[in-house]
């Protein structure tokens, strides 16, 4: 992309960066810091799920169904084929729209025989849905008629797409991104690359194969954790699962992602478990700075020049608090660089480029002087993110 297209999509981007980032929240009386809580069980909601839990055999099942999930048992790219009116599901714009088109996906069985299945696409996403010229996708699965298939026991699933023609890399680095997390942690989203053909139902005519990533369903992430998904809104740090919390944020930092709120539920999802301990689990990372996309710029708060440049959002801890942190990052870093040596289709200047950036996060983890610069001096006290 030429210096002035990237230009041109950056400002684009900067009108529409206020509705779909929450970079800054209300201000609340500031976080005073001390030691973790006593306790990892969460402050009582101030709205309780009121749906009765299951008992512990029906939990048990549901978690190993959401753990043993076909698509998430590979990791190389899923060959697919949609068929859909891709001009009429590209041209609806709205973000709160709900309107869905019919359409077909077809992929190979394990028996080497291809499957044909009817499905539901609609568009998603806030700024994706602006700024891309071919959307993100969900895909609603007739559950009855994926059995035993690769697809088994999925109903909606997010498809991420490669937006513009020339942001397909995208896909992938972003891809990489929730690898990352997954090596952190299983309270994570899992994602599988697919390679998708996209074929115009209108005329029949292919419109191109570009890379894509299926997205773990939000409910199978909270059956792996024996949890269920909550929509509360104006959460502190305090009342959520203190390592959890630490770490997603420290993780964010490393990757240059700005682009998240709990306290707002934008792209953090929350699961609470029976005991009532809450788990942060993040997701969307396109507008971090290792994925470095033409349209992400930080928010203007912030005091950031771009999404390269990191800043720390999470919790205030002590240097002894964050040392066991960081021994996670550090444990992690051999398979982290493998990601970007290894996955395919990703340029020798960006994985130079993914390296470089990952390289500074751990120096940063290994100078005494940088990790207070970076997460004590540079912790602002906000009880929220």
């Amino acid at each position: 992309m030429s210096i002035v297209s990237r230009s041109r999509v950056r400002t684009f981007a900067a009108g529409l960066f206020v509705a779909t980032t929450c970079a800054v929240v209300p201000a609340l009386a500031l976080q005073q810091r001390g030691a973790p809580p006593k306790t990892t069980a969460a402050s009582k909601p101030k709205t309780a799920p009121t749906a009765p839990w299951p008992d512990a055999k029906t939990m048990e099942d549901r978690r190993r169904a959401a753990e043993t999930r076909r698509l998430f048992r590979g990791t190389d790219p899923l060959e697919i084929t949609l068929t859909a009116n891709f001009r009429s599901l590209n041209g609806d714009r709205d973000p709160n729209s709900t309107k869905t088109f019919p359409g077909t996906i077809e992929f190979a069985k394990e028996d080497g025989t291809h499957a044909t299945v009817p499905v539901k696409l609609s568009g998603r996403g806030h700024a994706r849905r602006q700024i891309c010229s071919f959307q993100p996708i969900r895909i609603e699965f007739p559950k009855d008629q994926v059995k035993n298939t690769v697809f088994d026991g999925h109903g909606p699933l997010k498809l991420g797409t490669h937006c513009r023609n020339e942001f397909e890399e995208f896909v992938l680095r972003e891809y990489a991104a929730y690898r990352i997390y997954n090596l952190l942690t299983p309270r994570s989203f899992r994602a599988r690359l697919a390679k998708a053909t996209y074929i115009e139902a209108s005329t029949k005519k292919p419109i191109g194969t570009r890379y894509a990533m299926f997205i773990e369903d939000d409910d199978d992430v909270a059956k792996r954790l024996e949890g269920r998904i909550i929509d509360l809104k104006k959460l502190i740090f305090r009342q959520v699962e203190y390592e959890t919390v630490t770490m997603m944020t420290i993780f964010e930092y490393m990757i240059g992602n700005t682009d998240m709120s709990m306290h707002e539920q934008h792209n953090v999802r929350l699961i609470q478990t029976q005991p009532g301990v809450r788990y942060t689990v993040p997701y969307d990372f396109d507008y971090a700075g290792i994925v470095d996309a033409p349209y992400a710029i930080p928010g203007k708060d912030l005091g950031l020049v771009t999404v390269r440049d990191r800043t720390y959002r999470g919790p205030c801890r002590t240097v002894e608090e964050l040392k066991p942190q960081f021994e996670k990052f550090r444990g992690i870093k051999a398979d982290v660089m493998a990601i970007y040596a290894t996955l395919p289709g990703l340029t020798d200047k960006y994985r130079r480029s993914a390296q470089s950036y990952l390289e500074e996060f751990y120096k940063t983890l290994d100078r005494p002087a940088d990790v207070k610069k970076a997460f004590i001096d540079g912790c602002d006290g906000r009880p929220y993110m």
